[in-house]
């Protein structure tokens, strides 16, 4: 902003200054050559005159004396014929006395009594001259004619130098407005940029330096002054609902515990028949604990700092494929990690560690027996420099409204099983965004779901590398079990 606007004050006082310079230095130019062939003109009638007189009466024996004279004190070249055209004398004595020179064209036409003048090329010299042929007559009668030449050096001199001085002031001008205007440039940018700092700081959820409400001209300055309010109360209205949301899901959680441990007391008291009634009971406070630990996910997700970092991706795969393995033989459900090595992605510090868990304690829930999960990551095609993570199962999948749907806080489908809670899918969907890329559902070939998330690599030069396919790895009983369900960022929910 600040270069355009101080090109369009250097365009306008350039527009200006040619508007006005030029035409000046052109009017200049003229004048000075008029009065210039004014002036020779007027001393070559003079001379004529003078010399009109002498050829009268026969006393030439002075003409070259006084040609001579003329031609030093002016500059210029004279020459002089009699009345049939023959060379009187020559100032620069270039052309012998007596040469017939009245087939010229100039000097034909003064024999006629005719004046002449204009401007020739002086071989002599070899520069422009201007010349004036005037005849010396009194009355019809031609006794002599005189051609003086000027050179035009002079005149062409000043006009030059005339256009040196425009051309000087005009910088001079462009200079100081040039510093002007930059002055008046920053004045009028600087509260601008204070302000797209703050509101970069404000879209990233960190605004720490408010934007000064002193600077710049008076519009900026309410502008900032309304930005600073409505950022104020923006600001306090985020903390309080982030607030509220982590408070109430704490306070949540001692009486839920409380509660679960009570109905868990009441088993030995109860009548047999209602024992599947009290273990539903219990399954629907896990069931909103659940909920609450998924509550408390999204509000730290929603007020913690969301600077991605070059993460690696392949040891990532590889660990949490390690880390479900003997949860999923459980299962009688295999996993299997392929594709090539893609390097680093751009992601929030843990969070692939978060979507791998959601998506494959979803995919672990839908799976049938001796079905397998794939866990895949890939180049994204047409995408220069994004990465793909497949995770694919082989389950009952999902109509294209229930993908559409699923990322919706607290949907879940009409068949699905009621360990749910709706937020498992929205927490992942926020830790990819949170990361700078983004998770959809798709179908996958031969049925079940394909959840991709794609992200930003942080290997650029690897990008159009050719695939090379990792061997897979299948599941085994003896690795790690999964991390617990306690984990706050880690809730399993396949919203179905």
């Amino acid at each position: 902003m600040t270069r355009r606007l101080l090109l369009s004050y250097l365009s306008l006082t350039l527009l200006v200054l040619l508007c006005l310079e030029v035409p000046f230095g052109y009017v200049y130019a003229r004048g000075e050559m008029s009065r210039f062939t004014g002036n020779g003109q007027q001393a070559a009638v003079m001379l004529a005159e003078v010399l009109e007189e002498k050829v009268e009466r026969r006393t030439i024996s002075g003409v070259p004396e006084l040609v001579t004279g003329f031609a030093q004190r002016t500059g210029g070249h004279v020459t002089v014929v009699d009345s049939k055209g023959k060379l009187l004398t020559d100032s620069r004595n270039a052309v012998p006395a007596g040469t017939d020179l009245s087939s010229e064209p100039d000097i034909a036409a003064a024999l006629r009594n005719r004046s002449g003048s204009g401007t020739r090329q002086d071989p002599a010299l070899d520069e422009e001259v201007f010349f004036a042929t005037v005849p010396g007559a009194s009355g019809a009668t031609v006794r002599c004619v005189v051609r003086a030449s000027f050179p035009l050096t002079a005149v062409t001199s000043k006009a030059h130098d005339a256009w040196l001085a425009l051309t000087a002031v005009g910088l001079g001008v462009l200079a100081a407005v040039a510093l002007i205007a930059l002055a008046l440039a920053r004045w009028i940018t600087r509260p601008v940029r204070a302000l797209e700092h703050a509101t970069t700081e404000l879209a990233d959820g960190t605004l720490n330096d408010l934007p000064a409400t002193d600077l710049g001209p008076p519009e900026l300055r309410r502008l900032a002054s309304s930005f600073v309010r409505t950022a104020t109360r923006l600001q306090h209205l985020l903390k309080a609902q982030h607030a509220f949301a982590a408070e109430a899901s704490h306070q949540l959680k001692t009486p839920l515990t409380a509660l679960r441990l009570r109905l868990e007391n009441f088993e030995p008291y109860l009548d047999p028949r209602a024992q599947p009634s009290l273990e539903e009971a219990v399954a629907e406070v896990e069931r909103l604990s659940r909920m609450v630990h998924g509550l408390l996910a999204l509000a730290r997700l929603e007020n913690a700092a969301t600077t991605p970092e070059a993460t690696d991706l392949d040891s990532i795969v590889a660990d949490r494929a390690a880390v479900w393995t003997a949860f999923a033989g459980e299962h009688h459900v295999d996993i299997v990690v392929a594709g090539p090595k893609t390097g680093r992605a751009w992601a929030i510090p843990g969070a692939l560690d978060q979507i791998i868990d959601n998506l494959l304690s979803n995919a672990l829930r839908v799976s049938p027996p001796h079905t397998t999960i794939t866990l895949a990551t890939a180049w994204a095609d047409g995408v220069p420099g994004t990465v793909e993570l497949h995770v694919i199962d082989q389950g009952p999948g999902m109509t294209e409204e229930q993908r559409r749907r699923a990322f919706d806080r607290f949907w879940r489908a009409n068949d699905a099983d009621h360990e749910g809670t709706g937020l498992g899918l929205p927490i992942v969907q926020q830790l990819a965004r949170a990361s700078g890329g983004e998770v959809t559902l798709q179908a996958a070939p031969g049925g079940g779901l394909d959840a991709v998330i794609r992200l930003r690599t942080a290997d650029t030069h690897r990008a159009g590398h050719p695939r090379r396919p990792r061997s897979a790895m299948r599941a085994r009983q003896g690795a790690v079990p999964p991390v617990p369900a306690e984990r706050p960022l880690a809730v399993s929910d396949w919203q179905q």
